[in-house]
């Protein structure tokens, strides 16, 4: 492989990280976030108030609510009490509190987690894309007998054997 295309490839990895930047550190927030998931961290409570249909049944509530695992406690009368909340089966009223995080770490999460029903997919495509090439690319920005280049045969073949080794346990 000669100078130019080594050049080529190094321009075209230059421009398309700091095209990147940006969103690539949206993706490295986020995914630090998600991680504490399923724990209260940077998580606020607010209380939610809804009117949803009268005398539903506890599964049909706990989607309505969308709460996993939701669980009534008791039963007095009308009133329906849950983890956090009650809910009026006569009048279909429901009082809750909910933790979210922040909106703009909610949003960030979002975009994390697109799926082919969110308009947004196709960023999460071109990302996909745009990273491959920046694991590809970077094999073609030395000469393969440079002593660099062996390095990082070596690096690479590390940080996948890791990942592997990390994935089966």
């Amino acid at each position: 492989m000669g100078r130019k295309s080594e050049n080529t490839f190094r321009e075209f990895h230059r421009y398309l990280g700091f095209f990147l930047a940006g969103i690539m550190a949206v993706y490295a927030i986020s995914g630090i976030v998600l991680t504490f998931r399923n724990t209260d961290y940077l998580k606020s409570e607010y209380q939610v108030e809804k009117t949803l249909e009268p005398n539903m049944q506890e599964e049909a509530l706990g989607s309505a609510l969308r709460k996993r695992g939701f669980k009534v406690d008791k039963t007095e009368g009308d009133m329906v009490f849950f983890d956090g909340g009650t809910y009026n089966m006569k009048t279909g009223e429901a009082s809750y509190t909910e933790k979210r995080l922040p909106a703009i770490l909610e949003s960030m999460n979002k975009l994390h987690k697109m799926h082919t029903g969110n308009p947004l997919f196709w960023l999460g495509i071109f990302f996909g894309i745009a990273l491959l090439f920046f694991a590809v690319s970077a094999f073609f920005m030395f000469r393969p007998s440079a002593p660099i280049y062996k390095k990082g045969l070596y690096f690479a073949a590390a940080g996948f054997l890791l990942t592997i080794v990390l994935l089966m346990v």
